[in-house]
């Protein structure tokens, strides 16, 4: 090779969609399209903000944050070296840029992701940063545009980032209450929980040309359902023919349709009076050591205690309990926890997923709307029931019967206990993602009170889909995760044995997360584990049930939604202090 040969490679760039060799210059010119064939090269966030804002208006937003590494997470490598790393090779502090600008002349304020910084994963950071960008928007009385470009949350964080989806979320619901427009820009890649919440829970959804964005990645919903995946699968043009996006947009188009957006909507922010921004929950103080318990926020609906110490057990060991074939159902509970359950079907949009049931039911005398995941005991039953793993029609039955709950004034009970949202074809298309972002979004300004209980398998999206609650209780042997131990390891290990690995690296059991504060309480399980026992965790349960519900009875409406919104709000870097200590 010469010594002009550097130079002459940074003049070109092949085209990863033609593979033509272009010139650098005048690729730049037509901002990183392809000029041949229209690719849509990724853009870092400095360029993205370059190309759509008025030049000279931005401002940027601080984005200094304590150093954060909330579980101690170590895979082959530590997870602050892989922070270094990404902040070296891209000079960005986090896989956000956020700022203040003009976009024709109309004030935003804009988050903007960046996939070559981990991925453009969702941790505790950039959730913190995105939604003190939407704080900025609310105080200001201006649009939130949101540009993503991520793989999804950011594992190395575990919960703490599965978190992230619900505090950006009613972060959006408070925009949306002040009537202030939010829009998100898909852009290549947008996957996971940046999919299923703020990507798509926006008042408008916009695509650029060439965006591919789902809940679960190609790789995985081949690897699961052995199919080979249609043409242009989850690409823009097929989202917005399944009604997914409301348009796409070629990137020289990009600006003006934006500017045309805030135009539309300028002058009735003006003739709107400003609405108070919530502030967050005191922050919880920083473990003084290893193991603590971390301090809680004064809250009138916390009657919780600490969990009784139980049986050691391995987090591996933990997960295949939770997994075991005989533990009890949500049909189980159904029958030996609640009173005359009465089951009500149908998304009413055309579907009656098997994998959720719900209905009204009664918890002592009290009458409550039960929902939860329903897997089965045989092979038959699971297969019936898609082993728990929701279509978007469960998720919007489950939907249909919250909102029910809160016009009736009924509180609502979830029973979580599946691997995972549904990685299918069809419910990729169906809106897995925005079905999902819709339940969290929901449930953040549901005006009745929640009650959620993990008591089995929690897993990711699917999860949290009905998880964003008043409290948050666990069994002691479920499991509550941002990823499967199986899918950690297969993307940070070098192979899907190392599964026990992440499961103990991520911090999933009962007491790990009751550690961190994402779980309230933790409802010890008979000797042995649920299924020795089911009369008696049912009985346990029910006596959790009643003792957390009942002083949500007493707390007016709107007190409900200030503190479910505090309680997710302290899970940004600079609340979530607490540190697992569990090594």
């Amino acid at each position: 090779m010469t010594a002009t040969a550097p130079r002459e490679e940074q003049l070109w760039s092949r085209c990863a969609g033609c593979a033509s060799l272009l010139y650098r210059k005048r690729l730049r010119r037509n901002l990183d399209v392809c000029p041949e064939c229209g690719e849509h090269a990724r853009l870092g966030a400095p360029e993205r903000l370059r190309q759509i804002v008025d030049p000279g208006s931005l401002r940027l937003l601080p984005d200094q944050l304590p150093e954060a590494d909330p579980i101690d997470f170590v895979d082959v490598l530590p997870y602050p070296h892989r922070l270094s790393a990404a902040r070296a090779s891209t000079g960005l502090s986090e896989a956000v840029v956020c700022a203040t600008a003009t976009i024709g002349g109309h004030p935003a304020a804009l988050a903007v992701m960046d996939f070559r910084f981990l991925g453009g994963s969702l941790g505790c950071a950039v959730g913190e940063l995105i939604t003190r960008a939407a704080e900025r928007a609310l105080d200001d009385r201006i649009p939130l545009i949101l540009v993503t470009a991520s793989g999804g949350a950011r594992m190395q964080e575990g919960v703490l980032s599965l978190m992230q989806m619900a505090t950006v979320s009613q972060a959006i619901a408070a925009l949306r209450e002040a009537g202030l427009l939010t829009v998100s820009v898909l852009t290549d890649p947008t996957y996971g929980g940046v999919a299923a919440s703020f990507a798509t829970n926006t008042d408008l959804v916009l695509a650029e040309s060439g965006a591919r964005m789902g809940f679960a990645g190609p790789r995985v919903i081949r690897q699961v359902t052995g199919r080979a995946l249609p043409e242009g699968f989850q690409t823009a043009d097929v989202l917005l023919r399944h009604g997914q996006v409301d348009m796409v947009v070629q990137r020289r188009s990009l600006r003006p349709r934006l500017a045309a957006l805030l135009a539309a909507t300028r002058a009735t922010r003006a003739s709107r009076p400003p609405v108070p921004r919530q502030e967050p929950a005191p922050r919880r103080e920083r473990l003084a050591d290893a193991g603590a318990t971390p301090a809680r926020p004064a809250d009138p609906t916390a009657v919780g205690a600490a969990p009784t110490t139980p049986a050691v057990r391995d987090a591996w060991d933990t997960v295949r309990m939770a997994r075991h074939p005989g533990r009890p159902t949500t049909l189980d509970y159904l029958d030996s926890v609640f009173d005359g359950f009465l089951e009500l079907h149908g998304d009413r949009l055309g579907a009656d997923c098997p994998a959720i049931v719900g209905g009204v039911a009664r918890l002592a005398d009290r009458h409550v709307m039960v929902i939860g995941h329903q897997k089965g005991h045989t092979t038959a039953e699971l297969v019936a029931r898609n082993f728990g793993m929701a279509s978007p029609a469960g998720h919007r039955k489950a939907l249909r019967l919250m909102r029910l709950a809160a016009r009736l004034g009924l509180p609502v009970v979830t029973l979580v206990d599946t691997p995972g949202a549904d990685p299918g074809v069809s419910a990729e298309e169906q809106g897995q993602a925005a079905a999902i972002a819709e339940n969290i979004l929901t449930l953040t300004v549901l005006p009745t009170p929640v009650l959620a209980v993990i008591t089995g398998e929690g897993g990711s999206g699917g999860a949290l889909a009905l998880a964003v609650a008043d409290r948050v209780l666990m069994l002691e042997n479920a499991v509550y995760s941002v990823i499967s131990p199986e899918g950690c390891a297969a993307i940070l290990w070098p192979d899907r044995s190392a599964a026990p690995q992440a499961a103990r690296a991520l911090r999933l059991t009962a007491p790990d997360l009751y550690r961190l504060g994402v779980v309230d309480e933790v409802v010890p399980e008979p000797c042995g584990a649920a299924h020795d026992d089911p009369a008696e965790t049912a009985r346990r349960l029910r006596a959790a049930l009643l003792t957390n519900l009942l002083p949500l009875l007493d707390v007016p409406p709107a007190m409900l939604v200030r503190l479910r919104r505090q309680r997710f709000r302290r899970f940004g870097t600079t609340r979530a202090g607490a540190r697992a200590g569990a090594r």
